[in-house]
């Protein structure tokens, strides 16, 4: 019988608001709950003093046999006191494992074997895809997990390399990629439309998810969707599904000069049930983004039979695999004509869409879960990195 173990999980950006690393970090800590009951998670809803969600609940809402919540923070100030103290360890009842996953980056941990998630350092690749605060934030947790983790968690082969590309004195055996999976349990659920699409027909719209940022590459987009339709194509409106993220403001601006301002419909934050419909109910999927450590929305577009036109950039070639059609981020025409292509042929799109589900059932949370608790046990097997320098 596997020794109990006490585990400390940073759920931080789980809350009502998460994106990609909260949707992460909750479903790894569901499936472990379910897969291991027996060891004792202390889950922590701030963490650190990077990231700080003033709305995370004050109730538990991971219940299990021995779960416990906190500690909770009202403010970034308190959580920066708390989390910087020399006796944030023994504070916390000195688990056995403390789970970073927001980026930001413990140093003081004693005995406490730190796990780290890395997503990816997209902020290092362009400063122009985020801002400084960002970029200079997210840069320092990095740094610091490259000199104080023992054990790196990297979302994809391509984040790993990344990794080991800037830190070259970080030892490989010591990074393990742990996969992120569809947050959707229930690949037949239908979901329900967006106020935003009534009167659009089902399987009568492209979509392209995520927040509308530089990175994700909504600009280029859109330009590849106005070239198809100068070239004749089909008039199927563009659907942004996202929140208007960072530098862009004249994003809006740029779809009225392109001519097509009334064409593309952005619908803002999406609900999981309409993210579903969305997904099962486009024509195909648009995932032109520049630079990913994962890719969630092609994963989960094609869980629910999305044909895929996506980027050939970072990692997203892992995760499509051979379902989707691979075109380079920057390639504006090449876009356009996929686009033309595909509009023009629905029995290849009717073949993209069964393929697309094949892939998407290669990524499974259980198994993920899995793999991360064998880590933990391996790391509370070998010594702490610091005695091995």
């Amino acid at each position: 019988m596997r020794k109990a173990l006490h585990l400390g999980f940073d759920i931080s950006q789980t809350g009502s608001g998460k994106a990609g690393c909260g949707y992460y970090a909750h479903a790894l800590i569901k499936a472990m709950l379910e897969l291991a009951p027996e060891h004792r998670y202390s889950l922590f809803p701030s963490f650190g003093d990077f990231y700080f969600d003033a709305l995370m609940p004050i109730l538990n809402p991971y219940p299990g046999r021995d779960t416990h919540y906190g500690p909770r923070h009202l403010s970034r100030e308190a959580a920066r006191k708390y989390w910087l103290g020399d006796q944030v360890e023994s504070s916390l009842g000195n688990p056995d494992v403390v789970h970073a996953n927001n980026f930001w980056c413990p140093m003081q941990l004693g005995a406490s074997r730190l796990i780290y998630t890395f997503y990816d350092m997209g902020f290092a690749v362009e400063p122009a895809w985020t801002t400084e605060a960002n970029r200079v934030g997210c840069f320092d947790g990095v740094f610091r997990s490259a000199i104080a983790a023992d054990w790196v968690v990297a979302i994809s082969e391509a984040s790993k390399a990344h990794y080991l590309r800037v830190f070259p004195h970080f030892p490989e055996g010591r990074i393990r990629v742990i996969y992120p999976c569809s947050r959707f349990a229930d690949s037949t659920a239908g979901g329900r439309r967006p106020k935003a699409l009534d009167g659009v027909p089902a399987g009568g719209f492209w979509l392209n998810v995520g927040t509308v940022e530089p990175r994700k590459n909504q600009r280029r987009l859109a330009e590849a969707y106005a070239r198809y339709l100068a070239l004749g194509g089909a008039p199927m409106p563009l659907v942004l599904a996202g929140g208007k993220g960072w530098l862009m403001e004249d994003f809006q601006k740029h779809l009225y000069e392109l001519g097509i301002e009334a064409q593309v419909v952005m619908t803002g934050y999406v609900s999981d049930e309409e993210l579903i419909w969305l997904y099962r109910n486009c024509y195909a999927n648009l995932y032109p983004s520049l630079f990913e450590g994962f890719g969630l929305p092609v994963l989960e577009g094609m869980q629910f039979g999305a044909p895929t036109l996506a980027s050939n950039s970072s990692s997203i070639p892992e995760v499509a695999g051979t379902a989707a059609r691979l075109l380079a981020p920057e390639d504006t025409e090449g876009w356009a004509q996929a686009m033309l292509r595909l509009a023009a042929n629905r029995s290849e799109r009717e073949k993209m869409s069964a393929v697309a589900e094949e892939q998407a059932g290669l990524f499974d949370w259980r198994r993920s879960a899995a793999a991360l608790l064998q880590l933990y046990e391996e790391a509370m097997a070998s010594p702490k990195r610091r005695m091995l320098i």
